[in-house]
């Protein structure tokens, strides 16, 4: 197969999105939608990837941080073909095939790429465009062929005929090309259209009168080249994409529960013998191990779980790693950079923020833990909380392996508690604590008796 670059058009703002937001940067399938195209030109074999942005290009930018990519901004979009034009100087010294992607098709798989770029080649056409027959085709660019079913020209549905509308055949904007007859034939597109754009499809027609070999290649499933652009498009969208996930995970030995009740992202793995309960959103580069239970309404995202881990219902973790056979939840919530090590327990109403909890520890119960270093074996008892933020700073707790701390505890950051160590209920501890010692800060309880019978009389 010939050197192939690839040109992912992505310089649209999308206004049928009602978005700020560049459509390319929507997610579908907990990633930005122009990250397929990417994929696809990775798995094409790309000596070279040019993506041309516009719309919010430093946000584009920082959504893909591909160093293998080359951005080429358009600053005016034009239409198609002048966004076409800006990757010239970027493929100034490339001579072979251009594919051409849209950076809003996520559907498009590899074996429909290859099919295409190995159609052009075998055909040895100067053009092929990569077609498809949906059952409505409205908005689409049309396939107008001659009386011996050779391509003559792409019209776009506002410049169309009402004959031209009937044809079914259509245009999804992925092309392959060669480069020399490509960036000549950009020169001769002039915007006479009803947009006064610079349409891409032009050169169908140039490749015709020059009498090049142009060719087409059709999609087996209309789907796959479907276009996002607008909030129902990427609904429709990210609802195939997801139950091709699930049932990829599941082929696999995922037990999900309720499908239609579970969203996990596409770049999420998964090992057999898990169980995923309704109400799951798993996203991002989650890795889950092998023999865990995800509970109902947990949401999860850029984290490791180890083998045997417990989530239970209605937790959240995010950008933290948890390991084999701890147990999380009902209704915790585990921050960026924490790590739960092997067998510990957080339990119900307790935060973990930027904190290494060691194995085995325990903390079950309403509890706030931050910016701390906590040992093997340690008992946190209910309402701890870790005062790490004195309005200014973030300070470091650090308890020492099988350490008691009693119930609404108040530790001062920064403040070290020795191994061994015993912290009394309600104490609030300011100073380190040496090894093996027993804290206590409690104020002496007064007892009056009589004194509440005394208050309910007066106050009848």
């Amino acid at each position: 197969m010939n050197k192939t670059a690839v040109i992912i058009l992505a310089a649209g703002k999308g206004t049928r999105m009602k978005s700020e937001k560049a459509k390319v940067l929507h997610e579908v399938g907990g990633r930005p939608m122009l990250s397929y195209a990417i994929e696809r030109a990775k798995e094409a074999g790309a000596a070279k990837t040019v993506v041309i942005i516009g719309h919010q290009a430093e946000k584009v930018r920082e959504a893909i941080p591909d160093k293998g990519i080359v951005f080429v901004e358009q600053s005016v979009q034009l239409g198609t073909g002048h966004a076409v034009m800006q990757a010239e100087k970027a493929l100034k010294r490339f001579k072979g095939d251009v594919l051409i992607l849209s950076g809003d098709v996520p559907l498009i798989t590899a074996d429909t790429i290859k099919g295409l770029m190995s159609s052009h080649s075998k055909g040895k056409a100067t053009l092929t465009v990569l077609t498809a027959e949906p059952d409505d085709p409205y908005g689409y660019g049309r396939i107008i062929t001659d009386n011996k079913g050779r391509i003559k020209k792409i019209v776009e549905e506002k410049d169309a005929t009402s004959k031209e509308r009937s044809v079914r055949e259509i245009n999804t904007g992925i092309y392959c090309v060669g480069s020399e007859f490509l960036f000549k034939a950009l020169k001769k597109v002039e915007p006479k259209n009803v947009q006064k754009e610079y349409y891409l499809t032009d050169i169908v027609g140039i490749a015709v009168n020059e009498k090049k070999t142009v060719s087409t290649f059709k999609a087996r499933e209309f789907r796959e080249v479907m276009g996002i652009n607008s909030r129902i498009d990427l609904a429709e969208v990210e609802c195939i994409i997801r139950t091709k996930t699930l049932g990829h995970l599941m082929a696999n030995g995922v037990t999900i529960i309720d499908p239609s009740n579970t969203y996990i992202s596409s770049s999420v793995r998964i090992d057999p013998d898990t169980v995923v309960y309704p109400g799951a959103f798993i996203s991002g580069d989650t890795v889950i191990g092998t023999g865990c239970s995800i509970g109902p309404g947990s949401i999860i995202s850029d984290t490791i779980l180890g083998n045997d881990v417990k989530i239970n219902a209605y937790s959240v973790i995010e950008k933290s790693e948890v390991k084999e056979g701890a147990v999380i939840g009902p209704v915790a919530h585990i921050r960026p950079q924490t790590v739960i090590e092997k067998g510990a327990h957080i339990g119900n109403f307790v935060e973990v923020k930027k904190s290494t909890i060691g194995a085995g520890s325990k903390a079950n119960h309403l509890t706030y833990i931050g910016d701390a270093t906590i040992g093997k074996g340690v008992n946190i008892g209910a309402g701890t909380i870790t005062c790490n933020y004195d309005g200014f700073s973030k300070y470091q707790t650090v308890i020492e392996d099988n350490v008691f701390v009693g119930s609404d505890t108040q530790l001062i950051a920064p403040v070290r508690i020795g191994k061994g160590s015993l912290i009394g209920a309600g104490t609030t501890v300011t100073e380190d604590v040496p090894e093996d010692s027993l804290v206590l800060s409690r104020v002496k309880q007064i007892t009056k008796k009589g004194a509440a019978k005394r208050y309910l009389k007066r106050k009848a």
